[in-house]
């Protein structure tokens, strides 16, 4: 894989028990900033909309997008879900539109659910999280060029804790794990099924204290 530059990352909250969990679980991390504020308050070259597989964005963060954005970044974006990823962007997967607007130009779509769900006992915000940054560090647009040549900053919300109702706790952790896993060069590929177990489980819940007792 060619190396690319990991962008600058912000992670932005209106409330402040998220911006807490933001800084307690990545506020020491190199390139990431935590914004006590509105992520529409950001300079950066994309936002991230942890919508679901089909693209609406008429709840939660993704309303606020629509309403600053217009309706053609929603239109765009479920075009590309159409023709680049067969009518579906599932968990795991991340796509990035134009906004038209030039103090944040991009967004990057990366689900956190197919359709709403509840994710308390998921990976999902780690799925989503990690997609979205691949995609910014390694991908390629749909037109021809990198994604990383046009996007060195790139803010998160919360992901899946509105509807998803995802912990903020959790939902940091799990970032964290994404930011550490593409961009500082994270944990090598597992040993053992019994590791890959003990690492997934520890993104949502402490039973992994128990399977490594086991």
């Amino acid at each position: 894989m060619i190396e690319r530059p990991a962008p600058r990352i912000f992670l932005a909250s209106l409330e402040s028990a998220l911006a807490d969990a933001w800084h307690r679980h990545c506020g020491d991390l190199p390139g990431v900033s935590v914004h006590r504020g509105s992520i529409l308050d950001l300079r950066v070259d994309a936002v991230v909309s942890p919508a679901n597989s089909f693209g609406f964005m008429d709840g939660g963060i993704d309303a606020i997008y629509l309403r600053h954005f217009g309706a053609g970044v929603q239109e765009r974006l479920q075009s590309a879900i159409r023709e680049r990823h067969h009518g579906e962007l599932l968990v795991g997967a991340a796509e990035i539109v134009d906004t038209g607007d030039p103090r944040i130009p991009y967004l990057v779509a990366a689900p956190t659910m197919r359709v709403p769900m509840i994710l308390s006992e998921t990976v999902n915000a780690y799925l989503a999280a990690r997609a979205a940054l691949l995609l910014a560090r390694h991908g390629d647009f749909a037109s021809g060029g990198r994604v990383s040549d046009s996007v060195t900053s790139l803010a998160f919300p919360g992901l899946g804790t509105g509807v998803g109702g995802m912990d903020f706790e959790v939902c940091a952790r799990q970032v964290r794990a994404a930011i550490e896993q593409v961009c500082h060069d994270g944990k090598p590929f597992p040993a053992t099924w019994l590791e890959a177990q003990i690492r997934h489980q520890k993104l949502y819940t402490d039973r992994a204290r128990d399977l490594q007792q086991d």
